[in-house]
């Protein structure tokens, strides 16, 4: 097999292929069901060198599906962090393996016990669009890194990368032990119903219900990574000169199109408009002669293009203050410039669904309680940002507030660590891979006791006498 799916054979029945695929890997994992170090490493290793190999027909490809996006971008964000990941699992994949003892308590001893890391089996991996390489290969990963075989999922909105990706995969690894699985919607559906072993999606919250539906059908547990409202709280002690840079890169690094992007920014009311023009100065600076400008990512679609349209409008309509920060948009070429909102009510669109682009709402608070309440009116958020110089009010939006994760004074930069465990929280979704976290998430850590030769355990066998009331006794006061 070539690890390419015909689109006529998707058409004609997505689920049989897909179940013929799990099926074949289920059995290559059944007859080796915990690999070796040698052969997990030597995967991560096929796996970043693929990566290196195809790196720039990725961006080119990459580039195409979105209309513009310039290489040094998908460098950035898609092959840079994919690289590290896979240098950071070869690097610590002996100790993540390594079976672990445990003390045992009173009633276990003289016995022993261990807990062994063993792959759960297959992972279905299912990446959305935005930044399609990382949120694809750094799963899996973890995945590989585990001992697991997988099944990747790219978006259709991808088609260029996703016929890429497929290519790729093919050339490096046997179809039974990672395979790429392209098409529309009807494919999506049979993908995310499949019996996997344990399921990963990254997507928005609406399709997230959906997928941990279908597969709690199965009972697959699931990892979603899900997006959702990510505040960016600028405290009273913030210099705007240091923050203002950062939150602007972090808002418009690919247009906004970042399930981590800052969302909204709740900034001191007697400092508005002092915030706001230091972002249209630095929105300007980054990104000068906007919408011609080459370092600015075009929108995916052009749906997402008329839905960022209607979030402005509505939110005009409803009296809010709209102030152009860069220059005029560009439909043709699917160019938005960012915008602020100042003073849109919470039942707009754009104050109650995840942006996805760069629109950049702002709003005024009087008192550091009143910023934690509104966040924590709102569903939990996958990012928090923080930008100030009181340790103190830091200390009190980390411990007020509950999120994914959190970057103080600065953005996005807490999900490129290895080391930190990447996931979200309520509607923002459930479960986190990176590093270890993401090669325990896709393992089952599975309990061993082992009894010795001498067992108190004999004395409580029937017939039940004064032995075993004394050993009862004793279980009680130290057991």
């Amino acid at each position: 097999m070539d690890g390419q799916v015909s689109p006529k054979a998707e058409i004609a029945d997505p689920a049989a292929r897909i179940a013929s695929l799990l099926a074949a890997q289920k059995a290559a994992w059944a007859a080796d069901v915990t690999p070796s170090h040698a052969i997990r490493d030597d995967r991560l290793a096929r796996l970043d060198r693929m990566v290196e190999a195809w790196q720039e027909r990725f961006a080119v490809a990459i580039s195409e599906d979105f209309g513009n996006r310039p290489a040094v971008v998908t460098t950035l964000t898609d092959i840079v962090p994919v690289r590290a990941a896979i240098r950071h699992a070869r690097k610590h994949l002996k100790r993540w393996m390594r079976s672990r003892r445990v003390s045992l308590a009173w009633t276990g001893k003289p016995a022993s016990a261990v807990i062994l890391r063993q792959p759960l089996g297959v992972v279905g991996i299912v990446a959305p669009w935005n930044y399609p390489l990382n949120l694809m290969l750094s799963p899996l990963t973890g995945a590989l890194a585990a001992g697991n075989r997988a099944m990747l999922k790219p978006s259709e909105l991808t088609p260029a990368f996703s016929e890429v990706l497929a290519k790729a995969v093919a050339e490096t690894f046997a179809e039974d032990e990672v395979a790429v699985v392209t098409g529309g919607p009807e494919v999506a559906t049979a993908f995310t119903a499949a019996p996997f072993d344990h399921l990963i999606f990254t997507g928005s919250t609406a399709v997230g219900r959906k997928v941990a539906e279908a597969a709690a059908n199965n009972l697959t547990p699931v990892t979603l990574e899900l997006g959702g409202k990510s505040p960016a709280i600028l405290d009273a002690s913030v210099q705007f000169d240091k923050a203002v840079p950062r939150l602007v890169w972090g808002k418009l690094l690919n247009s906004g199109q970042t399930c981590v992007a800052p969302d909204y920014a709740l900034v001191p009311r007697e400092r508005v408009q002092d915030f706001l023009a230091a972002v249209k100065a630095e929105v300007n600076r980054q990104y000068p002669g906007l919408p011609a400008n080459a370092d600015y990512t075009s929108i995916i679609s052009p749906r997402h293009f008329s839905r960022l349209t209607r979030l402005v409008e509505e939110a005009r309509d409803r009296g809010a203050e709209v102030v152009e920060l860069g220059g005029p948009h560009d439909g043709e070429r699917r160019v938005f410039s960012p915008v602020a909102v100042i003073g849109a009510p919470d039942e707009t669109a754009v104050m109650s669904e995840e942006i996805f682009g760069p629109i950049l709402p702002i709003v005024p608070y009087d008192t550091l309680d009143e910023a934690i309440a509104y966040i924590n009116r709102r569903d939990r958020p996958l990012a928090l940002y923080w930008f100030g110089d009181d340790k103190a009010a830091q200390e009190r939006v980390l411990t007020g507030t509950i999120a994914g994760g959190v970057t103080i004074n600065d953005t996005i930069l807490h999900l490129a660590q290895d080391d930190l465990p990447f996931g979200g929280v309520g509607a923002s979704g459930y479960g986190a891979y990176h590093g270890e976290a993401g090669f325990l998430a896709l393992s089952k850590e599975k309990p061993v006791l082992k009894q010795s030769v001498i067992s108190g355990v004999k004395f409580l066998y029937p017939p039940y006498g004064r032995m075993a009331q004394w050993m009862l006794k004793l279980l009680g006061r130290f057991g």
